[in-house]
């Protein structure tokens, strides 16, 4: 890492110049100059997904990089907006700052109100919650289920959504509940494959997943993080699968369902006995 660093106000001074030479209309890059929110937008969503793979493979080095281009866009989006006439990226700071004093009661009122600080976790999550209420209720939405974002990746919407209805009351008891409601539905899809018909087979696909996500709330797990896992494991073991028909001189094109399938156990196999292997 670089011992030449600037104060956190000099580099985001800095990296505010740079947006500003970016999008220059004389001077600034051509590519820069052409972009607009619909178009940055993607690259604002995968950016935070970098930021979580860095975290999630424990990679410091990574995280710092991945953060400076989280920063980026934010950096980028409050540019575009500034040179509409809309706000800028002081405006940005100053709504989050605002927003997170106004969040933490218990953290930035009055001193001499010490009961306030000592609130419990519990106490302190639902003041955050009925402030959250009650800046959505000054929106466009209503409803408990109001400002859950549209552009969340669909698990995580459906984590949300059920998450805020059971905070009124709207839940399934335990996981037990749910995995009988997983197997209502897997029945209820295994009825829909006679016909084949698509949208009632995709209606009933949603109702799966969506049950899924809430079995994974109940068990106070992330949806999200659990697929990225098994699509990380399913990427490795496949990996696994394509070196082994390798040594015979093939590729999965060239195999049998059933060559695959007898490689893909001897895998799994071996995956679990180096995961159970002592270290």
């Amino acid at each position: 890492m670089s011992e030449n660093r600037g104060s956190p106000e000099a580099e985001l001074t800095r990296l505010l110049g740079i947006m500003a030479a970016l999008r220059d209309p004389q001077r600034g890059c051509p590519w820069d100059r052409e972009q607009s929110f619909p178009t940055i937008a993607p690259y604002t969503i995968e950016e935070a997904y970098e930021v979580a793979d860095a975290i999630a493979r424990k990679d410091d080095r990574a995280l710092l990089d991945e953060l400076g281009d989280l920063l980026f866009q934010v950096v980028y989006h409050a540019r575009m907006a500034e040179e509409e006439g809309k706000f800028g990226f002081g405006d940005v700071a100053r709504v989050i700052a605002d927003k997170m004093i106004r969040r933490h009661p218990h953290v930035f009122g009055d001193a001499a109100a010490p009961t306030a600080r000592a609130r419990s976790s519990n106490a302190q999550r639902n003041a955050w919650e009925a402030q959250k209420h009650a800046e959505r209720a000054m929106g466009s939405e209503n409803g408990a289920l109001a400002g859950v974002p549209l552009a969340l990746p669909a698990l995580s919407r459906a984590y949300k959504l059920t998450a805020r209805a059971a905070r009124v009351g709207f839940d399934w008891p335990n996981p037990g509940a749910v995995l009988d409601k997983l197997e209502e539905e897997a029945a209820e899809l295994r009825a829909e494959l006679v016909g084949s018909d698509r949208a009632r087979l995709a209606d009933e696909v949603g109702d799966l997943l969506f049950v899924l996500a809430n079995l994974a709330r109940k068990l106070e797990l992330d949806p999200e993080a659990c697929l990225r896992a098994a699509n990380d494991k399913f990427k490795e073991r496949f990996g696994a699968v394509e070196a082994r028909l390798a040594v015979e001189g093939k590729t999965p094109a060239d195999a049998t369902l059933a060559e695959m399938e007898e490689h893909w156990q001897a895998v799994k196999v071996q995956f679990k006995n180096d995961t159970l292997r002592p270290r």
